[in-house]
């Protein structure tokens, strides 16, 4: 992904990084759904897949905040709060529920990055673009650490 990206793009990249993961999180084994294969991370596989869904939320709601102009604060200790609480509370997913949540957080930020205008991707010093580009490869950068992990073990 370039810099000059339209919300096109990366909405289009959203999804395929989403429809991979839902192809990996319907393949799981009911071991691998469980497992917490990741070094460092006590995650079973599904909390993880879920994380997923849970941050396109999060994403979409900052992006909308920021073509609003509203003021977001973001920095790794929110993330890592949004995380924990995330982690708490979403472990007894399962398959189908992920699945459904893949799709309509997914959507969402879909639609609201499609939506934009190319210029509001610059917004906030290019605040959206940075955020859209994270939406684009966090499916990706956990579906492949999961697949790396599970073949590992």
């Amino acid at each position: 992904m370039t810099d000059n990206q339209l919300p096109a793009d990366y909405a289009t990249s959203i999804a395929e990084a989403r429809q991979r993961m839902t192809r990996f999180v319907r393949r799981c084994t009911d071991g691998d759904w469980h497992a917490a294969p990741v070094d460092g991370d006590p995650r079973p596989v599904g909390v993880i897949a879920d994380h997923v869904a849970h941050s396109y939320e999060y994403l979409a709601g900052w992006i909308a905040d920021v073509a609003e102009g509203k003021p977001v604060e973001v920095d790794s200790d929110i993330v890592d709060e949004l995380n924990a609480e995330h982690a708490s509370d979403a472990a007894t997913v399962t398959r189908a529920h992920v699945i459904g949540h893949l799709q309509s957080s997914g959507d969402a930020v879909i639609s609201l990055i499609a939506g934009l205008e190319p210029d509001q991707l610059d917004l906030d010093g290019g605040r959206i673009r940075r955020l859209a580009v994270i939406a684009a490869r966090h499916a990706d950068i956990h579906r492949a650490e999961l697949e790396q992990a599970l073949a590992s073990t």
